[in-house]
C-alpha cells in the first residue's frame, strides 16, 4: 500500500478532497500546498470518455504552452551533415547519427526528445524497442520527424509537449511550475485544455471529458469544474 509523507498528510487535513473546484481556485489551492524543497511541477490530469483500443479514438497531439514547460529539455537530433549542424546550431543539446544510434542501443538514457530526420528513420525505427516503452520514439505527427530540425528544436526548447491517451483514458501532462504566476499557470492550462478537446475522436460517443484534476509532484489531486475551464478568458 503507497505510503504518503508528513507534508502530504497535513494537506489533506487542510482540502475537501470531494469537492469539485473552480478553475481559478483550483490553481491557487494546489500553489498554496506545493511545499516541497523544490519547485514541483504543476500537473494536470484528464479522464476521456474514450476507448484507447480503438485506432479510431486514441487522442494525442502536440501544443506549444504560451509560458513554456518551467523545466529544460534535452534534445536529441538524429541527422546526417549539414543537418547535424543545424540543429546544435539551433539549441540541440545533442545531435548526429551512428554514434548516438550505438549509444542509444547501449542504454543511454540523458535525453528527454529525440528529433529526426525522414531520411534517418529506417535505423531509427529499429530501436523502437529501445525508444518506445520511453516514449522517445520520433513520430511525424508529433513534429519530431522533419527535415526542418531547427524550427522543431525551437518548438520543443519553448514549451510545445506531446501527449497521448493511456491504455485507461487517462492524459497526463505538466504544464509549469507551482512558482509560476497564476496568470501564467492559467494561459498554460487553457491552451493544454482547447488542444485535448480539438483532438476528440469523431468516433467518441457520450461524454467525452469525464473529470480533470490538477496537482502538483508531490501533492494530492484535487477535482476540477471542467465548465469553469471551458469558460476560461
Amino acid at each position: 500500500m503507497k505510503k504518503h509523507g508528513k507534508r502530504f498528510k497535513t494537506a489533506l487535513k487542510s482540502l475537501n478532497l470531494s469537492k469539485e473546484f473552480a478553475f481559478k481556485e483550483a490553481i491557487s489551492t494546489v500553489k498554496k500546498h506545493a511545499t516541497a524543497k523544490f519547485d514541483e511541477s504543476f500537473d494536470i490530469a484528464i479522464r476521456l470518455g474514450v476507448d484507447p483500443r480503438k485506432a479510431d479514438q486514441l487522442v494525442r497531439g502536440t501544443v506549444s504552452l504560451p509560458h513554456g514547460t518551467g523545466k529544460t529539455v534535452r534534445v536529441l537530433v538524429l541527422a546526417k551533415s549539414p543537418k547535424d549542424q543545424e540543429a546544435l546550431a539551433a539549441g540541440a543539446d545533442h545531435a548526429g547519427f551512428q554514434e548516438y544510434i550505438e549509444k542509444l542501443q547501449s542504454g543511454w538514457a540523458d535525453i528527454d526528445v529525440i528529433i529526426a530526420t525522414p531520411d534517418v528513420m529506417g535505423e531509427v525505427g529499429k530501436l523502437g524497442r529501445v525508444l518506445g516503452p520511453r516514449g522517445l520514439m520520433p513520430n511525424p505527427k508529433s513534429g519530431t520527424v522533419t527535415f526542418d530540425v531547427g524550427k522543431a528544436v525551437g518548438e520543443v526548447k519553448a514549451g510545445k509537449i506531446e501527449y497521448r491517451v493511456d491504455k485507461t483514458g487517462n492524459i497526463h501532462a505538466s504544464i509549469g511550475k507551482c512558482s509560476f504566476d497564476e496568470s501564467k499557470l492559467a494561459d498554460n492550462l487553457h491552451t493544454f485544455f482547447t488542444s485535448i478537446m480539438r483532438a476528440k475522436p469523431q468516433t467518441a460517443k457520450g461524454k467525452y471529458v469525464k473529470s480533470i484534476a490538477f496537482s502538483s509532484t508531490m501533492g494530492p489531486g484535487i477535482h476540477v469544474s471542467e465548465q469553469s475551464l471551458s469558460v476560461h478568458e
